[in-house]
């Protein structure tokens, strides 16, 4: 058991989330659906990371969603913030070690589709990782050798797709290819990656995803498109404007979310 996890543990007894969920810049509000919650500041837990970035509160809520316990992450710290990938490695060793199986990692993206336009919300399928970065860099052992071949769990994928639906919302699907940031991407760096297969594009959720591989969790992500990549419209990028239209989207997110929870719940 982490420190972080004794922590939990005396704060929590006998708390076991099926989810661990990460909320993306904009994205904190998801976590007022928790049932009878119980909130620790990161501050409070060994290890975790101190984001400094708005919108991620940096506070863990243990509570339930549709009836499914769930570990809610309202923040994460990104490789920009200190020049490392492995910043969200301490709180994914926690969730496994509280027993999750499965992460759902959720974000604010740049969308290179003109179908995916602000407001979308779109389901990852794979991502690409260019940034010669990994949060796995210094380990020992053959474990380090993740296989990322399905890193984005099919099911669980399938799962999201029924919610939304039956939500009637329109859930995407798509490659993300992770920036390191902060500065957002040139127009040219967009070209690339449209012309690389890329989908969306962010600064977030890949470190976290090989982290969560390397520690067996299943693995989940959900972006909020909240503009355009640069070059594909007129307007400039903003971390302003990433914050406005994700909080603006947050809702319909979350209706997904609880949907999927809900099912998981009465899932035999």
């Amino acid at each position: 058991m982490t420190e972080a996890a004794a922590v939990i543990a005396r704060k929590a007894p006998g708390f076991r989330p099926k989810f661990g969920i990460v909320l993306g810049s904009g994205l904190g509000g998801f976590a007022e659906r928790a049932a009878k919650p119980v909130a620790i500041a990161y501050d409070d837990l060994p290890g975790f990371p101190r984001p400094s970035v708005s919108g991620h509160a940096g506070r863990l809520l243990l509570g339930s969603v549709g009836g499914t316990a769930v570990a809610i992450l309202q923040g994460r710290v990104h490789a920009y913030e200190t020049g490392r990938a492995d910043g969200m490695a301490a709180p994914i060793r926690t969730l496994t070690a509280m027993g999750c199986e499965a992460v759902i990692l959720t974000n604010a993206a740049g969308s290179l589709r003109a179908d995916t336009g602000p407001g979308s919300i779109v389901a990852i399928s794979d991502h690409i990782n260019l940034t010669g970065r990994s949060p796995l860099f210094g380990e020992t052992g053959t474990e380090r050798f993740v296989d990322m071949t399905e890193a984005y769990d099919p099911g669980l994928r399938a799962g999201l797709h029924a919610a939304a639906k039956a939500e009637r919302i329109a859930l995407g699907e798509g490659v993300y290819m992770w920036f390191v940031g902060p500065q957002f991407e040139t127009p040219a760096e967009i070209r690339a990656a449209k012309a690389l297969g890329a989908d969306l594009v962010g600064m977030s959720t890949v470190p976290e995803t090989i982290l969560a591989r390397r520690a067996g969790l299943k693995v989940a992500a959900l972006s909020i498109v909240t503009n355009m990549a640069a070059g594909l419209a007129p307007d400039a990028i903003s971390h302003r404007q990433t914050l406005e239209t994700a909080s603006g989207a947050a809702a319909t997110l979350g209706r997904v979310l609880a949907r999927f929870l809900a099912a998981t719940a009465e899932a035999p």
